[in-house]
């Protein structure tokens, strides 16, 4: 009996002793609502951040890189989809419980207040590259993100961190960015903290800017004679910069311009491809009256083409206005030239699959350097 009660009370020191004990760096206070975000547990997937994260948009290209870094801290990510088939690869990046899909549609206002109510953070990377029969430029950058910063608003969201592009204006020649700074107005006239974040064009394993260049042997890069400038930026470091975001008080109410390390026209870029593949790609330029009524000519396939508004934007230039930068985040974004081969790999042939990538001058200024294969 005695033997009995010495193990049990040695059991319970024991338990007592491995109890984890709470630090100041385990509390975060938002300075918004006051509401208090505790962490618990030793790090990691199944401990808990504190935080309970709704991520609209996390069907698309950057959305699975996101929500991996947030599920790896232990945060309760609310998943909103409207096809199950395409959120089906997140709900492995949680642990047990931690991914909460919800199905949701834009025009139902009621779906979307129940994907908000509960979170303490909101991120918008809701975007259309090109306009369907059903949604246009407006309803998904303006409307949509008006109607979720209202009902953030509404449930004392503490952060709303909401997607942009580079280059948004309102009297951009573009529809889509024009829509886009009208979302950035909109948002930021409802909820004056917001976090407005400007990628520009993003490359990764799936996106929709290198790979088409791969593919398009010419058609595309010559648009312009191929001498707009653009800063690609890895998807990676966006969302790298977004989780940042998360915790970052010195975010609060700023906008961020996310760009690559270098820039390039299109031209190098189609040179930089054709080294890394071995592709015997085209150099046809063609005029932008032609380019935009082909857009529109192969809009009506039953797949996705390039856009007639997309020809619009091959035309613009990026630019930096000033907002704050990858800089502020200390964060030093990787080198198209090292990580390019990895997405474009792929496009070769199989006599060339395993071959090193061949050194070549882009031109006098820039030279891809392959030392690292």
């Amino acid at each position: 009996m005695i033997a009995g009660l010495n193990l049990a009370k040695q059991s319970k020191q024991a338990a007592s002793a491995v109890a984890q004990k709470r630090f100041a760096h385990d509390l975060i206070v938002s300075p918004k609502t006051g509401r208090t975000i505790i962490r618990t547990g030793g790090g990691g997937r199944s401990s808990s951040n504190g935080h309970v994260i709704t991520v609209f948009g996390c069907t698309g290209f950057l959305g699975r890189y996101l929500i991996n870094r947030l599920a790896r801290e232990g945060a309760h990510i609310i998943v909103p989809y409207r096809d199950e088939d395409d959120m089906r690869h997140l709900k492995v990046m949680g642990d047990l419980g931690k991914i909460v899909p919800m199905e949701i549609h834009l025009r139902n206002k009621d779906s979307l207040e129940a994907a908000i109510r509960h979170s303490d953070t909101v991120y918008n990377l809701l975007g259309r590259d090109y306009e369907t029969k059903n949604f246009s430029f407006s309803d998904v950058h303006v409307e949509a993100a008006g109607v979720l910063a209202e009902l953030a608003q509404k449930h004392e969201v503490d952060r709303f961190i909401q997607m942009s592009a580079l280059n948004a204006d309102i009297d951009s020649p573009s529809k889509f960015l024009s829509t886009k700074a009208e979302g950035e107005n909109l948002v930021r006239s409802i909820i004056p903290s917001a976090t407005i974040v400007r990628p520009s064009a993003m490359y990764g394993q799936e996106d929709r800017f290198l790979a088409r260049l791969a593919m398009s042997r010419g058609l595309s890069v010559r648009i312009n004679g191929g001498i707009t400038k653009v800063r690609p930026v890895n998807v990676s470091d966006v969302a790298t910069a977004m989780h940042k975001m998360l915790d970052g008080h010195n975010t609060v109410g700023e906008t961020f311009e996310l760009v690559g390390n270098q820039e390039y026209t299109y031209k190098e870029l189609m040179n930089f491809i054709k080294e890394t593949t071995n592709l015997d790609i085209g150099d046809i330029n063609v005029p932008k009256p032609v380019a935009s009524l082909l857009a529109k000519v192969m809009n009506v396939l039953p797949w996705q083409t390039l856009g007639a508004d997309e020809v619009e934007r091959m035309m613009i230039d990026d630019k930096l206005t000033g907002a704050k930068t990858f800089d502020d985040l200390e964060i030093d974004p990787t080198s198209l030239e090292v990580t390019g081969i990895q997405y474009l790999r792929r496009f070769r042939t199989n006599l060339y699959n395993d071959e090193p990538l061949k050194k070549g001058v882009v031109n006098k200024k820039k030279v891809f350097h392959t030392s690292y294969l």
